[in-house]
């Protein structure tokens, strides 16, 4: 991938789109083999390899600022969404305005749960992908992209979990380990578009 202005721009933007799906989907249960997961955990690893490739090709400083822009897309996303709520809706599409608050009023504890863990776990991801890049350099490109997202993810899913259902879900412990594993799993299938991504190119500023 060409380090431009423009590809900059694409990731960032595939970064808070991942960001804003998981946090309609963050409250959605689901079943994978057997375990229950959030729905989240479909679009939210996009998250992470995004900062890893930024971070990859145009260093910590833009992979940290793309994290400070996912807290503002997703502040504003909330803010413009509670507004556009109090605008009374016309008859005809009242069963929509319904199903807006439903999707939107998940609760101000999930949306908590998703803040916290967010900052936390992509603050931790930057940090140690570029502590484990000057430590091997060009080397090992899958330890840092796998490591990082990996020990982060373990973080971000405690934090969520524990803050969004707890005494909400049973066997909660379970459900923390079953997200986790399922995050695992993916942040290791994710290693190919990495090195896809970050593959050397003629460079252009």
């Amino acid at each position: 991938m060409k380090k431009n202005i423009f590809n900059l721009t694409l990731l960032t933007s595939i970064f808070c789109l991942g960001l804003l799906m998981s946090n309609l989907f963050g409250g959605k249960l689901i079943n994978i083999f057997g375990f229950t997961v959030a729905g989240a955990i479909v679009t939210y690893p996009l998250t992470f390899l995004a900062t890893d490739i930024i971070g990859e090709i145009w260093g910590k400083k833009e992979a940290n600022d793309c994290v400070k822009i996912g807290v503002i897309a997703q502040l504003g996303f909330l803010a413009l969404g509670y507004l556009s709520l109090k605008i009374p809706s016309l008859q005809q599409t009242a069963y929509l305005q319904d199903c807006l608050i439903i999707v939107l009023n998940q609760g101000m504890r999930l949306t908590l749960a998703s803040l916290g863990a967010f900052m936390v776990s992509q603050t931790v991801d930057v940090i140690l992908f570029h502590w484990l890049k000057e430590q091997t350099g060009n080397k090992y490109k899958w330890l840092r992209n796998n490591a990082s997202t990996m020990c982060s993810q373990f973080i971000d899913t405690i934090i969520f979990i524990i803050i969004a259902f707890y005494g909400v879900v049973e066997n909660i412990w379970l459900m923390a380990l079953a997200q986790y594993v399922v995050k695992w799993i993916l942040a290791a299938f994710d290693t190919p578009f990495f090195y896809f991504f970050t593959r050397k190119t003629n460079v252009k500023k």
